[in-house]
């Protein structure tokens, strides 16, 4: 349950010598329909939600439109549309997503920041830029008018592996001077905390 994660949090940021004030929790929503959601994260007072798919994510932000909502799946362009009730978007990994968010946010009240999706264990199945690319990705942001606060990886499942990308992702965040990293989920929360994590998204371990 997400206390648990919390506490779980706390421990991983007191072994690395952190303030667990500097990581943010993301309570990823996916699967899970709005009495789940309000039993299971908002009666614990907890605002900071992600979700995976655009399908799935609209009527929810719909029921709780004064949430945090971070898109934290791989977005198709022709979703960006969708996505104007989003705070942040982890997931870019492309010049044609941020030249469509970019084209859609004329029309928008706020535009939703960036993250850089990185696929720092270079793996085939998995979305993001490679970290050679991610730098001509966030001066194109830049020259758009979009506002990058950091990097996301989703990391392998093995535990070394996991570290090595962790570590990677935080070298490429300072190399760049952004702010943010977010990475980590259930099983590697407490390795990306030690790496320097700033968000975590975390699903299945907030709903058991």
């Amino acid at each position: 349950m997400l206390p648990d994660v919390l506490t779980r949090i706390e421990k991983a940021c007191r072994q690395a010598g952190r303030n667990p004030t500097e990581v943010k929790l993301i309570a990823v929503t996916k699967g899970h329909d709005l009495e789940e959601i309000q039993t299971a994260v908002l009666a614990h007072g907890h605002t900071i939600l992600g979700e995976n798919r655009i399908q799935e994510a609209l009527p929810k932000l719909e029921a709780y439109p004064n949430l945090d909502w971070h898109l934290i799946g791989h977005l198709q362009t022709n979703k960006v549309k969708f996505c104007a009730g989003f705070s942040l978007i982890h997931s870019i990994d492309s010049p044609r997503l941020l030249e469509e968010i970019h084209k859609r946010s004329q029309t928008w009240l706020q535009t939703p920041e960036l993250l850089l999706e990185v696929n720092m264990g270079f793996e085939a199945q998995k979305h993001g830029t490679t970290p050679n690319e991610a730098p001509e990705l966030l001066a194109l942001a830049k020259d758009l008018g979009l506002t990058v606060r950091g990097l996301m990886t989703v990391a392998p499942q093995d535990p070394e592996l996991a570290q090595a990308a962790f570590a990677g992702l935080a070298k490429l965040r300072d190399q760049m001077g952004l702010e943010h990293l977010s990475m980590g989920m259930s099983d590697d929360l407490e390795l990306a905390v030690l790496a320097g994590a700033t968000m975590l998204r975390v699903g299945r371990a907030c709903f058991v």
